[in-house]
């Protein structure tokens, strides 16, 4: 005859003992319901803080205190730092910007002379050669803009709002 089986309610939890035992037989509503308590000894196996040995904390840097001073750790005064371009670098960086990629052609002889520093140039000298040499903007090729998470609004004009034919309505509706 086969038996159904459960699970025992109150194995592993904390059954009340003695005269606290009879007062809920007598006070509970239904007091074969388990307390919910758990068996301390029987629930977690090994139980916490019975271990032998010692937690040590890992040495890293973070740990080491003359690599980690303390204005490295204080996010309060993570400020933005500020990045400035002069005139000058902002006209290099037009110039070599507007020449285009050149790759020289591969050689056998090995230079370990650095390149030459471009010369600082005006910034309103190098705008005006940029321009000279080639339209900078135009139909097809527009200055960048801001990404925006919906298309920007075009107005289109709406049907009339209602009112009487003869009156003065100067209002006009666009979608």
């Amino acid at each position: 005859m086969a038996t159904k089986k459960a699970a025992e309610s109150t194995l592993y939890h904390l059954s009340p003992r003695g005269f606290w035992k009879k007062f809920r037989e007598v006070a509970a509503v239904n007091s074969e319901i388990s307390t919910g308590l758990p068996l301390p000894a029987v629930n977690r196996f090994p139980p916490p803080a019975s271990r032998p040995e010692k937690y040590s904390t890992p040495a890293t840097k973070a740990s080491d205190p003359a690599q980690n001073p303390y204005w490295k750790r204080d996010v309060r005064r993570a400020y933005p730092q500020l990045s400035i371009v002069t005139q000058s670098e902002l006209s290099s960086l037009l110039i070599e910007h507007s020449r285009g990629p050149a790759v020289a052609a591969p050689t056998e002889e090995k230079k370990d002379v650095p390149a030459d520093a471009p010369k600082p140039v005006d910034l309103s000298v190098a705008i005006q050669g940029i321009t000279q040499n080639k339209k900078v903007y135009s139909v097809t090729s527009l200055p960048p803009t801001l990404p925006t998470s919906r298309p920007r609004w075009v107005p289109h004009l709406a049907e009339a709002a209602p009112h009487h034919p003869d009156s003065y309505f100067p209002m006009m509706l666009y979608k």
